[in-house]
């Protein structure tokens, strides 16, 4: 079923969002990317005389409840967005009486799915060494089911919004599905939009295709620069991941981020580059500061010859140039990852650069995806979010995407 031939007249939908949004230290949204990315969802089940169940996560409370990470804080937020009153049910696994009693047009947000373990499915206190381990994992399992079916009682229909979340089999992403026929369970708008971006970036490469990995470890982006190799033209790693590479070819990186076990990984994606004919462009020089902090005093050096006591926070201006001369001939751009600290306003000239770069190209025909937290942000804060083709909400879910995985929670609905 498609959420556009659905009717939502008379039902109650539950409906999977990601609104794991950045909250300062007063609890205030920083960024409501994520909120805005599901609001078509939601207000088609509004707009249709439907009555809206919406459920997420936040942040990572290990199964146990944590006021700082309450959805109860977003709620206001979510109800300024949506134009309508918000109701809050302060226990996910505890709110029937609250779903049967709306009415068609109203909404009712559950509070941190994550604060039962049994949402994403795995044994809390025992290590995976035990021998006990595979039967504690079998019995949590046995509950996700059970977690699964109560959320799932409170609706009769199932909407996963939840891009950011599909690579994960948790009780709300993909096991909950099974408890809905095929006629209804669907994908939301953004999950559509962001299957269909992905797909024109994997079997509809226009070419040059130009990928730009950045991000602080090798060790986090393998599996997709593995995967990347076979489709690209151009591949540009930037971010802290330079230095991991500048070091395993004999250069001297002060104290710069590293990986030191990762430096054979290294010299062997150069390897595989150089096979395959990819354009694999690394970061010659860097901003290098004494200190990590914005007003850290700076230089410019090569990225292999950084001085003892300093460390790369940004690329340099011969490397912005080379990355901006390869993106602009591009036509199709994948970016996941800064290629400095741009949090620092100090060090945001390399990730400006790539992206001053690809909104050019963008402009002269090429397809852009933009994706992954940080390139988010990125792009956000350079206020260029409308310039690309396309800004991914999925960090995690994008990358397994694109590596070539099976996501979950398209799965649990697309069979």
């Amino acid at each position: 079923m498609t959420i556009d031939k659905y009717n939502f007249a008379g039902k109650k939908a539950i409906v999977r969002v990601d609104f794991n949004v950045p909250l300062d230290e007063n609890g205030k949204i920083t960024d409501d990317t994520r909120i805005r990315g599901a609001l078509p969802t939601l207000k088609k089940i509004l707009a249709d005389g439907g009555s809206l169940i919406i459920m997420s996560h936040m942040g990572k409370p290990k199964g146990k409840v944590n006021m700082k990470l309450s959805l109860g804080q977003i709620k206001d937020a979510v109800a300024a967005a949506l134009g309508v009153e918000v109701k809050f049910a302060p226990d996910c696994a505890k709110a029937a009486d609250a779903a049967a009693a709306l009415k068609p047009g109203e909404a009712l947000l559950l509070e941190n799915l994550r604060f039962y373990p049994e949402e994403e499915g795995k044994p809390v206190g025992i290590d995976k060494e035990d021998p006990a381990y595979d039967a504690a994992k079998k019995e949590m399992k046995e509950r996700q089911k059970e977690f699964a079916k109560t959320l799932a009682s409170y609706a009769d229909c199932y909407v996963n919004d939840a891009f950011g979340t599909a690579h994960r089999r948790h009780a709300s992403t993909a096991v909950v599905a099974d408890y809905f026929d095929k006629d209804n369970k669907m994908l939301g708008y953004l999950m559509e939009k962001e299957v269909n971006a992905v797909n024109n970036i994997l079997s509809n490469i226009k070419r040059p295709f130009t990928a730009i990995m950045g991000g602080s470890k090798v060790s986090t982006k393998i599996g997709i620069i593995e995967n990347l190799m076979d489709k690209v033209d151009n591949l540009i790693l930037c971010g802290g991941m330079t230095y991991t590479f500048a070091k395993a070819q004999g250069g001297k990186i002060g104290k710069s981020i590293v990986e030191d076990d990762k430096l054979d990984l290294a010299l062997d994606i150069i390897k595989k580059a150089k096979e395959k004919g990819v354009n694999l462009v690394l970061g010659t020089d860097c901003v290098a500061a004494d200190d990590f902090k914005n007003d850290a005093n700076t230089q410019i050096v090569p990225a292999n010859a950084i001085p003892d006591g300093w460390e790369g926070l940004d690329a340099g201006p011969e490397t912005r140039k080379a990355f901006a001369d390869v993106i602009k001939t591009a036509k199709t751009i994948l970016w996941n990852g800064p290629a400095g600290v741009f949090e620092f306003d100090n060090f945001t000239a390399g990730s400006r650069a790539i992206a001053d770069a690809i909104v050019e190209a963008t402009a002269n025909g090429a397809f852009s995806l933009v994706g992954g937290g940080d390139s988010v942000a990125c792009v956000n804060k350079f206020g260029l979010a409308d310039k690309v083709s396309y800004v991914s909400t999925g960090g995690g879910a994008l990358l397994e995407a694109i590596e070539g995985k099976v996501l979950p929670g398209i799965a649990a609905i697309e069979g």
